[in-house]
């Protein structure tokens, strides 16, 4: 793999940048692999650079049915965060956030991980308690966490209005270590990554059939013909109940299409995350000046990519009462991600019932900030053949055991 490093920047300069190799090689399928994971999104590609770099497997395959990284990995938001209240939870969100913080140097590629500090705003008595609940949780689980007054938030965020008439600020949940990352580099750093380690990226290759004997796993049927395996991994977000039929079984999860929009770009204005769940809307700015606003989930099944003017009418009519200063900003654009949601709203890391077949799903709408960490996850559970303490908790069988792991209630939010 050709380093990044200033001094082949400065080299490729004084020869017109002709030396460049290519980031990842585009090859075609092999008949057989010891891993084929499908998905070539975030949590996919994760999965592969962990399954060599931790275990040494490496005749892997990564299947995509469009482009890389262009399902939900290049449409979310980019927020990354761990201050989750549920003990599985802060523990995996917690182990991805701190490899975000070293990827750029352990894949050699600029992720541009920015631990700007996320709050999440308590705008209800019932969000101050429950927020001050989760301080004292993250406290027992080693997060760094705390809960902080208006007047911390008014001098972290300056452009804030703290005394509105219907959304008050009585104080945040506030994590300094949180913040953001290019979700695009992401994905191409771990694919660099992949690549070098002799694995295949497949693009425009889709999934129309999974194999098995004996009930066992044996490969898939794809658009570019017939690819065995000894081992196939399911990482394929809101599309995981279609590849779930393919092999023969069913998961308790729907999909919804989640809503983001930027608004043209101003001065830097914001050097923090906000996350403002009593109105259901957050907000950063980018390094190129945009304000990156999130929405909520379409409160219906479907598989579109597109936003609706529902919900910028409604995120951003909330959003404006408590940032006065974005009310004459144009949008720039609007966008909607297919996100898999479980009961729960916790993920799914689990064996399924064919046999060496398993599944990583179920992230609903806070699957960017656990990338490193699902990919640790899943790619332990594929190569020992079960789940790590990591993954423990998000089996499938907790749906059948009423054992669940309830964010959305405990928390407010997913996100």
């Amino acid at each position: 793999m050709q380093r990044y490093s200033v001094f082949a920047v400065a080299r490729e300069a004084m020869r017109q940048h002709t030396g460049w190799h290519r980031a990842w090689a585009s090859r075609a399928p092999r008949k057989s692999y010891d891993v084929i994971i499908v998905g070539a999104g975030g949590h996919g590609l994760a999965t592969a650079y962990y399954l060599g770099k931790n275990h040494g497997l490496t005749n892997v395959a990564v299947i995509e049915k469009g482009w890389l990284g262009g399902g939900n990995t290049g449409r979310n938001t980019t927020i990354i965060r761990s201050n989750y209240l549920q003990d599985p939870s802060a523990a995996i969100y917690e182990k991805a956030r701190s490899l975000y913080e070293t990827i750029s140097q352990d894949l050699n590629y600029n992720v541009m991980f920015s631990p700007r500090g996320v709050m999440m705003l308590a705008q209800t008595e019932h969000e101050i308690r429950g927020y001050q609940r989760t301080a004292h949780a993250n406290s027992l689980q080693g997060v760094q966490t705390e809960f902080i007054s208006p007047q911390r938030v008014k001098e972290l965020c300056p452009i804030i209005e703290i005394r509105g008439p219907r959304y008050p600020v009585l104080g945040a949940l506030w994590q300094a270590r949180g913040g953001t990352a290019r979700h695009d580099a992401v994905a191409w750093g771990y694919a660099r990554a992949c690549s070098d380690m002799g694995m295949d990226i497949i693009q425009q290759c889709e999934v129309t059939g999974v194999r098995s004997e004996n009930g066992q796993v044996t490969g898939v049927e794809t658009t570019k013909g017939a690819i065995g395996c000894n081992k196939l991994g399911i990482v394929v977000a809101g599309h995981s109940g279609v590849l779930a039929e393919m092999a023969g079984f069913r998961l308790p999860i729907e999909s919804v299409a989640l809503q983001a929009l930027v608004s043209e770009p101003i001065k830097p204005c914001m050097d923090v995350v906000v996350m403002a769940n009593t109105v259901h809307g957050y907000m950063s700015q980018s390094d190129k000046g945009e304000m990156v606003i999130g929405g909520g989930a379409d409160g219906y099944n479907n598989y579109t990519q597109r936003g609706s003017f529902l919900h910028i009418e409604e995120t951003v009519r909330a959003l404006v009462e408590t940032f006065p200063i974005i009310s004459r900003l144009k949008m720039l654009r609007q966008w909607g991600g297919i996100v898999d949601m479980t009961g729960d709203r916790s993920p799914i890391i689990s064996p399924t019932p064919l046999g060496n077949c398993f599944i990583n799903c179920g992230w609903g709408t806070g699957g960017f900030k656990a990338i490193p960490g699902s990919g640790w996850a899943t790619a332990e559970m594929i190569a020992r053949g079960t789940p790590g303490p990591l993954a423990a908790a998000f089996g499938l069988e907790r749906f059948r055991e009423g054992r669940f792991i309830d964010e959305s209630v405990a928390a407010g939010v997913a996100h």
